[in-house]
């Protein structure tokens, strides 16, 4: 053993205690043994930041603000509502999940399948009332399994391919890993859904603050696109007991009924006042293709507030001078004229505010003090516990402890609270459902995944153009983009990767790969059949799967062509182990992709991920031997 080999274990050795012991964040680690690995002179300075530009990293990024627009643009609403079972229970919901991600990853990039199926994890988490990391890491897992049955399911397939054709032979064609790799994956995902989800710990999704809101009163307007128009009150009743809201009146023709009979017919321009959780909203919205009433409210009903304004303050002040009057209509023209102007959509964002008992908006309306004029902001929603009103949202008057869910700039929705007393809880993530852009997020991502599976051009490259076209359609607006990225997750994959071709560099896989062969399989050609499996394995735990299934191509070959069996049965064990990462965060782009929304630490995911690699291990050694003979 070289003093390299040497310095790249004891570094690695260290980073897995400091993984695993917690005291620091995960990217921090990560740069501790990056800057390690130069000072030792096992990374040359001068490519200590390469990883930064490594396709895995630049997908993994571009992943997380395509998988934004889908959020979003209410896709992936339309996604759940369609392809998800209704009201199943825990078994039937995650088994539909995970096995519609193993289907999808064998015919498209399993990091693209994730990125489709991980916000609609997180709202069927929220369901069934499960931490998010018990539904991600399971489909985490089921993406990774299902994209082993495929040529162009995962990476390591396609190196694998590869190198048989390097060595004389032809390359593996795209259903050639199927018996092994559906197999495998299949009874994967049979133990994730039955037994294995109990076994991740129940984490706290990181940089949530949590908070009881109550119910809240909201108007939505029925529209000519709506589901509900022209459906009876009681079957849209029934749509709203699955998001656990209700229809407290109806508005038509701006006169207001009360507990609507629930054979009353709704029409176009009929406007709901529902009663339903925040979090509800997005589900009621898009499941009958209503519009919040404020958020869409006409111009000409601005103008009236506008005029309804000036004719307020020219009573008010009829009795000052005429200079004074002068300045005030001056103040009031400039005032207008800026609320006509277009405000950006990039930063408009949903937030909860509380009233105050000394709030000054106590016992006025959104109409009294001219929301939508002075400050372009919408009221869209008021909870007040214990208490109902008839009146309109835009004349109710507000009662201290009220709540108020408003949409708006960041910058104005401070300038509003500031004014007026209201102290800010939270942004809210309520995805408005817009149909036009839902179909161009989903087509977005689905014309990356296309370009990357056909191999026009690389994932990262494609990725990245969709980023870019997503930007210039506006499903995901340019600010919005960097606040998408999980940047910690970017800098421990970055930092990493040299880490991982120092240890390729100094021979020191190569090392431990061969050390094991010797030393365990002695010569029997199945025990160095689950070696080279089991070895595999390890290393893509700690290694990029792609470079794990590089080095260990050639050991396999060369094992074979030592004992005089068929090397395509260590080969597919190469391309078999490199896919099933599920020990570390960093074996899998999948694994990396859960660790915030999950809120896991380094060491969470062997519990699950130790039984679902020995189960990996007993189902392909046999399936192996079968499918692929070692004479």
């Amino acid at each position: 053993m070289t003093q390299d080999q040497l310095l790249i274990l004891l570094i690695l050795a260290s980073t897995m205690v400091l993984f695993v012991w917690g005291r620091w964040r995960h990217d921090i680690v990560a740069a501790m043994a990056l800057m390690a690995c130069v000072l030792t002179g096992l990374v040359s300075p001068n490519d200590a930041f390469l990883g930064f530009a490594h396709p895995a990293v630049i997908t993994v990024a571009c992943v997380l603000v395509l998988s934004r627009g889908l959020q979003n643009s209410g896709a992936v609403d339309v996604l759940t509502h369609h392809a998800m079972p209704k009201n199943a229970g825990k078994t039937l919901s995650l088994a539909a999940l995970v096995g519609i991600g193993a289907l999808l990853s064998g015919f498209m990039n399993n990091v693209g399948a994730m990125a489709l199926l991980m916000p609609v994890a997180i709202q069927l988490a929220a369901r069934l009332e499960l931490p998010p990391g018990q539904i991600l890491m399971p489909l985490a897992f089921g993406t990774i399994l299902g994209g082993m049955t495929t040529l162009i399911g995962t990476p390591p397939n396609l190196i694998v391919s590869g190198f048989r054709v390097e060595n004389g032979f032809d390359g593996f064609s795209m259903f050639d890993f199927a018996p092994v790799g559906a197999a495998v994956a299949v009874v994967g995902v049979l133990f994730t859904v039955l037994v294995g989800w109990r076994l991740v710990p129940v984490r706290k999704q990181r940089g949530v603050t949590e908070f009881e809101t109550g119910a809240y009163l909201t108007e939505v307007r029925v529209t000519e696109e709506s589901k509900a128009a022209g459906m009876r009150l009681r079957e849209i009743e029934t749509v709203l007991d699955e998001a656990n809201a209700q229809i407290i009146a109806m508005v038509r023709n701006d006169v207001r009924i009360n507990a609507p009979g629930s054979q009353r017919v709704v029409k176009e321009k009929d406007i709901l006042i529902i009663e339903a959780d925040v979090d509800a909203l997005a589900s009621v919205l898009s499941n009958l293709g209503l519009r919040l009433e404020e958020s869409g409210s006409s111009s000409e009903e601005q103008t009236e507030e506008k005029t309804k304004s000036k004719s307020e303050k020219s009573t008010k002040h009829t009795k000052s001078s005429q200079v004074e009057q002068s300045k005030s209509d001056e103040n009031e023209a400039e005032l207008t004229e800026d609320s006509d102007k277009p405000s950006s959509q990039d930063d408009v964002v949903l937030m909860e505010f509380v009233v105050r008992s000394d709030s000054e908006i106590v016992g006025r309306s959104a109409r009294d003090i001219q929301l939508r004029t002075r400050y372009g902001l919408n009221l869209l929603a008021v909870s007040r516990e214990g208490a109902r009103s008839s009146a309109r949202l835009r004349t109710l008057r507000m009662r201290a402890g009220d709540l108020l869910l408003m949409q708006g700039p960041s910058e104005t929705l401070t300038e509003f609270a500031a004014d007026y007393g209201c102290v800010p809880l939270a942004e809210r993530e309520l995805r408005i459902p817009d149909k036009r852009k839902a179909i161009i997020a989903t087509a977005i991502l689905i014309g990356a995944v296309g370009i990357a599976a056909f191999g026009i051009f690389p994932t990262a490259v494609a990725f990245a153009g969709g980023v870019l076209v997503s930007m210039l359609v506006r499903t995901v607006p340019p600010t919005s983009v960097y606040k998408a990225i999980d940047w910690p997750i970017i800098v421990l994959l970055a930092a990493l990767i040299p880490v991982a071709g120092a240890m390729q560099s100094t021979g020191t896989a190569t090392l431990i790969a061969n050390f094991l062969l010797q030393n365990v399989a002695q010569g029997h050609s199945v025990f160095a059949l689950a070696v080279i499996l089991i070895v595999t394995m390890f290393l893509s735990d700690l290694m990029n799967n792609a470079a794990t299934a590089a080095v260990m191509c050639p050991i396999a070959v060369g094992t074979s062509t030592a004992l005089g069996v068929n090397a395509d049965p260590f080969l597919m064990a190469v391309a078999i182990g490199a896919s099933c990462a599920f020990l570390t965060p960093i074996g899998h782009q999948n694994n990396t992709l859960i660790i915030g929304p999950g809120g896991f630490r380094f060491g969470d995911y062997w519990r699950l991920g130790l039984p679902v690699e020995i189960l990996v291990v007993l189902v392909s050694i046999p399936m192996l031997l079968w499918v692929w003979p070692l004479s």
